[in-house]
């Protein structure tokens, strides 16, 4: 749009110079005159050198025929402005106070003329035409043509579009625009708009500034309404994308206001803003747009919405803090220009009459339109119908000090104070080029510039160096794209107990080029249109508490989301996640899922109830096989033991205790040392018990086949050493699996977190599923061996009955063991090896009570059956 309008500018001042230039002619062989003349409100001084100025003095224009059937009349101007008129005061102010400053511009007056641009962009572009290129009505032509343009420099416009159109054609032939009210980030770039400056920040520092406010009181979902032209659409492009890459908020809704009243469009914007969950409204507009929708507003009566207003309407828009409106604009807040202080400035306005001003001043009009405003009065002649009425004639004699108006409150000096500074720059910059010295100075051939033959072009070059102070204490200085130094005030509509409304500063907003947007707030000061006084909430969703993370809702801005819990095993330690975070490997989340804990540890161990009951066991066990290994050797010497082959007996009550002292390698976390020994001792320790029996039940046999007739050499095969050294044989080969196991594929501990993720099993694993089975397959086979000669002599005479004990024991051996395979694989964690271990002591015991329960019944019950004649068959000894 705005390279559209540029272009249609281009060719408007094309043709306006073609109509306007000196062009010979046989009419005019001489001299030039106007096509046309704009009839503009304005107010003029001469001077030598002439700055211009572009106001608001009036809100609206009629916009005048264009069927081009007669000539087009002027557009007219009403609805007067009083801000706008005591701004093209101060202008008017500050050049009569640099006259009067001996200090600045020594022997040079300053003039001005100033135009009303009706806050219209074509009456505003006319008179910005006018100040460049005059107002004569015929110029006669000289040999040589020498001297200053019309005006140097203009302070203005008031808003962005008209600075951008404007800034546009100046910019062409370098003539400086300095506003005091345009803001559009726009009118930073320096290659389109080369001799544009400003004494108000940027827009982008504003949106930035209010960014920082919505962050300070975690506002994340805002509305936002806008004007339709230059200031309103880049306000909105740079807000959505600061708020886009800051990531602070979103927003709900962007609506354009109507620059007329079009009650239909209007009702629609406030259905939007009344069915939003957004309690915060952004107002990027003007005064004049306010007025249309807080009319609606109110006729719905839509209250509780906090609004944060923009530098156009927060601190000039007197015409809405009224105790009509304040119902819904209490407690706004809005980032408005500096406030600053113009001494003497008060006086000034106090001296204007019109009964002082000729009547073809041109000025006069004006000024008779301010007092007819401020007085409710009209000068004669009056319209129709006026004194009918009741209505006053104006004498110009009326004394403003005693008349209420805003035009002489000079306590709240924002858009004037910029004025005022626009003024003290090009006046600073007009004294620089008075001060260079010939031959050092900063043009071609190190010339200066000077009054009497300034180029505009000279005085941008001064601009962009210019630097001062104000009475204010206020430094001004230009940056590279023609920006000053940002700060803002932060203002708070206050509604005092009697009704009053003030419009407070509670904060200010700075720019810094090392720390950004720096924002100072006082909340004691700050008024809040609740009950409880306390800032709205104004969020899409609630936060999302720790241990859970956010997931945008399809279809909604970024600031709209469900809160998920997180998954097992992760968690979320701040709020708003995007996504939960993984627990390390021995670490779980905890049931709030805001922080990892250690997993709880597993095994089995010697504290728990089942680790308690299994080593009480194991070690009774190891106790009675000492008990009864005790009662074996004193009573070596009887018939039962020594029929029994006691050195067997002795090797197996020896081996049963290593059977039970191995289960305690069960128990207790495991240890490399424990992993690679359990599964050895074990193996070694019920060979060798197995090894005992089997040899024993050989034994058995021998003993009945030399009984009979020709047995006796069977008895030589099965002498002490062949026992011992069929026990060591048998044995060596366990060891030597359990050697080869462990050289090959050696059991080691491992952390098991397949059971259950949040919990660490320790266990062992067998490192060789093949080198386990061949253990346990090894001691099943000899246990089968021994189960199974047993079995086969078990009808021996009952004298013998060793046979019978032995055949239960494997019996009960390798039931135990069989039944225990299947349960072992099934069982998880620690119960896997607290089934083990109940094997073992199972297996065990049933071998200790059924091989020696017997016979220590005997020993100690019934010591009548321990003689030779009972242990042979022969009866009881008398």
């Amino acid at each position: 749009m705005s390279s559209f309008l540029q272009s249609n500018l281009f060719l408007f001042v094309l043709l306006y110079s073609y109509f306007s230039h000196t062009i010979p002619s046989s009419l005019f062989p001489s001299s030039c005159q106007l096509q046309e003349q704009f009839n503009l409100n304005r107010m003029q001084k001469s001077g030598e050198v002439i700055l211009g100025g572009l106001f608001p003095v009036h809100f609206f224009s009629s916009i005048p025929d264009l069927s081009f059937t007669s000539q087009p009349q002027q557009p007219t101007c009403h609805s007067f402005y009083v801000q706008g008129f005591r701004q093209a005061q101060t202008m008017a102010f500050a050049i009569d106070e640099i006259n009067n400053n001996s200090n600045l511009l020594p022997n040079v007056t300053l003039g001005y003329t100033l135009y009303d641009n009706c806050v219209e962009l074509g009456i505003g572009f006319r008179g910005a035409l006018s100040l460049i290129s005059g107002q004569e009505e015929q110029i006669i032509l000289h040999n040589t043509c020498v001297g200053n343009p019309p005006v140097v420099g203009i302070v203005g416009d008031s808003s962005s579009t008209p600075s951008i159109a404007i800034s546009s054609i100046l910019g062409l032939y370098r003539v400086p625009l300095v506003s005091y009210f345009a803001t559009c980030s726009c009118l930073s770039d320096r290659q389109k708009y080369p001799s544009f400056f400003r004494t108000i920040p940027s827009d982008a520092f504003q949106v930035r500034a209010m960014i920082q406010i919505l962050k300070y009181f975690g506002w994340t979902w805002a509305g936002l309404l806008i004007t339709d032209d230059d200031y309103g659409l880049h306000a909105a492009r740079s807000l959505q994308s600061e708020l886009s890459v800051s990531g602070e908020g979103c927003l709900a809704y962007v609506e354009v206001l109507p620059t007329d009243k079009d009650t239909d469009e209007l009702r629609r914007i406030v259905d939007v803003m009344k069915k939003s969950t957004a309690h915060v409204v952004i107002a990027f507009v003007f005064e004049t747009h306010m007025i249309n929708l807080m009319e609606e507003i109110e006729r719905q009566n839509v209250t509780g919405l906090q609004w944060l207003a923009s530098e156009g309407w927060t601190a000039t828009a007197a015409v809405l803090q009224t105790p009509q409106l304040m119902p819904y604009l209490g407690g706004t807040l809005g980032i408005a220009i500096r406030r600053g202080e113009i001494p003497g400035l008060r006086e000034f306005l106090l001296q204007i009459r019109p009964d002082l001003l000729d009547s073809n001043s041109y000025g006069k009009t004006m000024v008779n339109q301010f007092w007819e405003f401020t007085f409710q009065c009209r000068f004669a002649p009056a319209p129709p119908g006026w004194l009918e009425v009741g209505g006053a004639l104006c004498t110009g004699q009326e004394d403003l000090e005693n008349v209420n108006t805003e035009f002489l409150d000079i306590s709240n000096l924002r858009p004037e104070y910029n004025v005022y500074k626009a003024v003290y720059a090009l006046a600073y910059s007009l004294d620089d080029i008075l001060q260079c010295k010939p031959g050092r100075g900063p043009f071609s051939g190190h010339s200066c510039g000077t009054l009497q033959s300034l180029e505009p072009w000279q005085l941008v070059y001064y601009l962009e160096r210019v630097n001062f102070s104000t009475p204010f204490s206020d430094q001004l200085s230009f940056d590279e794209n023609g920006d000053v130094v940002p700060i803002y005030d932060v203002m708070n509509w206050l509604l005092l107990p009697d009704g009053s409304i003030k419009v407070q500063s509670v904060g200010e907003v700075k720019g810094s080029a090392f720390k950004g947007e720096e924002l100072i707030l006082d909340e004691n000061k700050i008024f809040w249109n609740s009950i409880s006084n306390k800032p709205v909430q104004s969020i899409c969703s609630e936060s999302c508490p720790l241990g859970t993370h956010m997931i945008r809702k399809k279809g909604e801005p970024k600031c709209c989301f469900d809160c998920i819990p997180c998954s097992d095993g992760k968690v979320s330690n701040m709020s708003n996640s995007l996504e939960c975070t993984s627990c390390p490997e021995d670490f779980w989340s905890n049931p709030q899922r805001d922080h990892c804990v250690p997993k709880k540890t597993e095994f089995l161990s010697y504290l728990e109830p089942l680790g308690i009951c299994l080593t009480a066991t194991s070690l009774l066990g190891t106790f009675l096989c000492a008990v009864i290994l005790g009662i074996f050797i004193y009573h070596r010497r009887t018939p039962i033991v020594r029929a029994n082959n006691s050195e067997l007996s002795f090797q197996l009550l020896l081996s049963l205790k290593l059977c039970f002292l191995c289960s305690l390698l069960f128990i207790g976390r495991p240890r490399l040392w424990t992993c690679q020994l359990r599964h050895a001792v074990f193996g070694i320790s019920f060979v060798l018990c197995v090894s005992c029996i089997l040899v024993k039940t050989m034994v058995v046999l021998a003993v009945f086949k030399a009984s009979k007739p020709g047995g006796g050499t069977s008895l030589k095969w099965f002498g002490a050493m062949q026992q011992r050294g069929t026990i060591l044989f048998l044995t060596s080969i366990q060891a030597a699996i359990c050697t080869a196991w462990l050289v090959s594929a050696s059991p080691t501990p491992h952390k098991n977190t397949q059971y259950q993720n949040d919990k660490i099993v320790y266990e062992c694993v067998v490192g060789s599923s093949v080198g386990f089975a061949v253990l346990l397959g090894y001691i099943g086979m000899l246990a089968f061996l021994s189960f199974l000669i047993a079995f086969l002599v078990r009808n021996l005479p009952e004298s013998f009955n060793e046979a019978k004990l032995i055949t239960f024991s494997m019996l009960i051996f390798c039931a135990v063991w069989v039944a225990f395979v299947p349960v072992y694989i099934s069982s998880p964690g620690n119960y896997a090896d607290a089934v083990e271990v109940f094997a073992i002591l199972a297996s065990s015991f049933g071998l200790l009570i059924t091989l020696f329960g017997p016979k220590c019944y005997i020993i100690l019950l019934k010591p009548e059956l321990n003689t030779k004649k009972a242990v042979m068959g022969h009866g009881t000894e008398s």
